[in-house]
């Protein structure tokens, strides 16, 4: 079983997605143990507070690290230690399929303006990001993170071979999918995989992964001045 801890200020932003789909049957499968922490139940003041005005100065609210250290001492959790953060290594499949392989895996979500680094230094083992954006918070991206992670757990999917024909599992991207109906709306499925020629399907499907990788790896034309919000 895969222990998954969160540290979280909203621990209700969980609640409802582990409860259904591939995190709900994994769990039911016995593949998957959630815990949901509440941040705030390791600050030591009335107020519950987690957050503080940067050193230095500034805008925004900085998470205060001593929440962080003793919500995962209490958990007694060990490495994978992960920090949600925009300044983190690009989350890829090949970490999806190492925490899947382990017994526990930790995600600390941040919230507010930034996440005192001391917590990414000497506490998080790794630093994450989904991609060169930001959020909100570090929840978003814990859940895709989970979900991720999760679908690759015994029992969390009816057809478990269909994981290991996705896009990034050994390969690029995968080759487009249709269905029926053959027609519709004036526009055809490609003829190749109507043909009941596998090797021509197999051929066919490798080459489009290949070239819808190429075109993804191309780089997107440089964006003109954008003017902040006022």
């Amino acid at each position: 079983m895969l222990r998954i801890n969160v540290v979280t200020i909203f621990p209700q932003f969980f609640e409802g997605p582990l409860s259904l789909s591939i995190p709900a049957k994994a769990t039911a499968a016995g593949s998957v143990e959630y815990r949901l922490v509440d941040l705030r139940d390791y600050a030591h003041d009335r107020h519950r507070t987690v957050d503080d005005y940067p050193f230095g100065g500034g805008p925004g609210m900085v998470m205060k690290a001593p929440p962080f250290f003793e919500a995962v001492e209490a958990l007694g959790a060990r490495a994978p230690i992960v920090l949600l953060s925009p300044r983190g290594r690009t989350f890829a499949q090949a970490d999806a399929l190492r925490y899947a392989a382990g017994e526990e895996l930790t995600l600390l979500c941040g919230h507010y303006k930034d996440v005192d680094q001391r917590v990414a230094d000497h506490l998080a083992t790794e630093e994450l990001s989904l991609g060169d954006f930001v959020l909100s918070g570090g929840e978003p991206a814990a859940l895709a993170v989970i979900d991720a992670v999760v679908r690759l757990l015994p029992g969390a999917m009816g057809d478990h071979d269909s994981a290991y024909t996705d896009s990034f599992y050994g390969r690029g991207i995968s080759a487009p999918s249709y269905t029926r109906p053959a027609e519709y709306r004036g526009r055809g499925v490609p003829p190749v995989l109507l043909s009941g020629n596998h090797a021509q399907i197999e051929r066919w499907r490798r080459e489009e992964g290949e070239r819808r990788t190429r075109e993804r790896l191309t780089p997107p034309p440089e964006p003109g001045a954008i003017d902040p919000p006022d």
